[in-house]
């Protein structure tokens, strides 16, 4: 979430308006979930207008999540303001009422007490299908190329008709392969899509979701130049996060007039018990989850690859030339024996792909047998 008010103060740089918010408030991305290992709490401090800088963690803070069966899990630091429960099979419970509850200092350097508004549990349908479909970006040109891109879609509906707000989130993970013959040469990358993705079907008779946007990967990095799949999770949202999270969508969104709403005008669920007028931004998020994974294995035109020999080839070395600095400035990509010569690299990541991902192969990756539903342009 920080993410998202680091954006929103990345765009101002030249202009500084006037104003009397403070802009060193706490920050703070809950979510429990029914299921073990998805429960985590973030905690930061938000930057003021017009800085670009790394997000500043929240540390040492005592962090507990109670329900109303009076049951209360304690939160373990793991460090930079990232907090999960101190028992790793802790999951919450479908009806059950959550509150979150932080014990910190200030801006003010005093020991305060935070808590959230009591959040219940709510069960979300299952995710009916994913798919993805070519899109072309641009094209053709000059020379006839063209460049795609692809878009994933979801589907989803509620039988009960009582699942009306949703959001989802995804975490990408894809290979990559390196054009020369070093020891690293494969390696899967894996992170979380930062796009804030929501729907409303209250305006609708039936809680149904058909071809809902959810992520798009352009040509703009190596995604699918050889394999990629996305683990979509889907939560049931209340209305106040989802009006949370369409605010804090068209703030980011915003491209015109980002003064007329600031980030703490955005209203969340979380508030400061000893002093109540002190704002503080984000959302404690408490739902059951559903998954489901999509694999992505095609030929898209135009992709774009990091590894290119204007990119990576520096120079090329004969007869066993001394190559100072090696493995420490200089980094070999191709060693021939016959006739001898070395093809060296002052990028670390054209010659060991550990810098981008890791050389262990998920264990979901070759489980993309099922047949994947396309469609074609």
């Amino acid at each position: 979430m920080v993410l998202f008010f680091l954006g929103f103060a990345g765009c101002v740089t030249e202009y500084m308006p006037k104003t009397e918010e403070n802009q060193d408030l706490l920050v703070v991305e809950g979510l429990i979930t029914d299921q073990p290992g998805q429960n985590k709490i973030i905690i930061s401090r938000s930057l003021p207008l017009g800085i670009r800088s790394e997000a500043r963690p929240v540390t040492g803070a005592s962090v507990s999540v109670s329900d109303n069966q009076g049951s209360v899990t304690y939160f373990r630091e793991l460090g930079k303001g990232n907090y999960e429960p101190s028992d790793p099979n802790f999951r919450g419970v479908v009806g059950r009422i959550y509150k979150l509850r932080i014990r910190s200092y200030s801006v003010s350097q005093l020991f305060r007490t935070y808590e959230s508004f009591p959040m219940e549990l709510k069960p979300v349908p299952p995710i009916d299908s994913l798919y993805y479909e070519k899109v072309r970006i641009s094209g053709p040109d000059i020379y006839n190329n063209t460049v795609d891109g692809c878009q994933i879609y979801v589907n989803t509906h509620d039988p009960s008709n009582k699942c009306r707000y949703l959001r989802w989130k995804t975490a990408e993970t894809w290979e990559i392969r390196l054009p020369y013959s070093v020891q690293n040469h494969t390696c899967w990358v894996t992170d979380n899509t930062e796009n804030i993705n929501v729907k409303s079907t209250s305006s609708l008779s039936d809680a149904v979701v058909t071809r809902h946007p959810l992520t798009f990967i352009s040509n703009h990095s190596d995604r699918l130049r050889v394999k990629y799949s996305g683990l979509v999770s889907q939560y049931s949202i209340s209305e106040d996060e989802y009006n949370f999270w369409e605010k804090l969508q068209n703030l980011v969104e915003e491209t015109g007039g980002l003064y007329d709403i600031i980030p703490s005008n955005i209203p969340g669920n979380i508030f400061c018990v000893d002093d109540p007028s002190e704002k503080i931004l984000g959302y404690f998020s408490v739902s059951a989850v559903s998954t489901k994974r999509i694999f992505v294995k095609d030929q898209f035109k135009g992709q774009f690859t990091p590894y290119t020999n204007d990119a990576c080839v520096a120079d090329t070395l004969f007869n066993g030339e001394f190559i100072p600095d090696l493995n420490v400035n200089v980094w070999i990509l191709r060693d021939n024996q016959t006739p001898p010569y070395k093809v060296i690299t002052y990028s670390k990541e054209c010659a060991d792909c550990t810098t981008r991902g890791t050389t262990r192969e998920p264990d979901f990756w070759k489980d993309d047998k099922p047949v994947i539903l396309q469609k074609n342009p």
